[in-house]
């Protein structure tokens, strides 16, 4: 009797019930992402496959009757027409949409716009996994003889930021990221969802992964191993003090979302020949 009331004392000690929900997703299949690109903050559209990725997890959410009240984005294209396309095939457009430079993917400094299967090929597949999976470090920084630098620094919508050009990144860690997602995540997402709102936060691979590694606590080293396929809604059930009461869910076909990932993962690795 004893031992059956210590275990039931202990099993309604660590039942927590969900109070908030929030769903968390990187954004459709971008054009580079396609030709296999660091693509990072050069803003790129959807490819054709980014659209259905963005259309068909508009029509999961609405066949299961999840009702957004307001949607967060980077100031990137990719994840903006993600949001517009998701919530016009949820019949939701209305919905507000809130853009913010602190959901922008990981800068990747001077990688930006090299091919990740020849970078596999000239530095190898460990040390690519290291740069594009790892938590804290840092690669070299972007400046001005990178041919990407001007079309990044000169786009006007970075003069509506809340840090002025000069203090935006030139190159990012995945801390990086979280140190500068994180206040906006406290300041502004988390009243949204202490008021009662469903919040979908339409973001990048990495920027979703920091998040991510904040709300689960996920350690520095797993991190490495997380990856998040294009287009797929992650369903995070928060309590009051917004620690996880149940594992992130991947929702849709589980079977394609093993495939997607995969098709991520090997972007890194050396491209095959027949």
């Amino acid at each position: 009797m004893m031992f059956f009331t210590f275990v039931a004392a202990a099993a309604r000690q660590s039942f927590r019930m969900s109070k908030y929900k929030v769903f968390v997703m990187r954004h459709g299949e971008g054009a580079w992402t396609k030709e296999n690109r660091f693509c990072s903050w050069v803003d790129q559209r959807l490819s054709e496959d980014g659209v259905k990725e963005a259309l068909a997890c508009g029509h999961l959410l609405k066949e299961a009757g999840y009702h957004l009240d307001v949607v967060f984005t980077s100031l990137l294209s990719r994840s903006i027409h993600t949001a517009w396309l998701l919530l016009e095939a949820m019949e939701q457009e209305w919905v507000p949409v809130v853009r913010t430079w602190r959901l922008n993917e990981r800068h990747y400094g001077a990688l930006i716009g090299l091919n990740r299967a020849e970078m596999a090929l000239n530095h190898g597949e460990e040390q690519v996994k290291q740069w594009r999976r790892s938590y804290d470090l840092t690669l070299p920084p972007i400046d001005e003889s990178h041919p990407y630098f001007l079309e990044i620094y000169n786009d006007r919508r970075y003069s509506t930021c809340d840090v002025s050009k000069e203090d935006l990144p030139k190159s990012e860690s995945l801390k990086d990221v979280l140190e500068r997602l994180q206040p906006y995540w406290d300041g502004t997402i988390v009243p949204e969802i202490k008021r009662g709102k469903l919040v979908l936060i339409s973001g990048h691979g990495n920027s979703c992964r920091a998040l991510l590694k904040h709300l689960e606590g996920i350690s520095d080293a797993d991190i490495v191993n997380v990856t998040l396929p294009t287009g797929t809604p992650i369903l995070i059930e928060l309590d009051e003090n917004f620690r996880p009461t149940k594992p992130m869910q991947l929702l849709g076909d589980q079977e394609a979302i093993q495939a997607a990932i995969r098709k991520v993962e090997d972007q890194g690795k050396v491209k095959q020949t027949t």
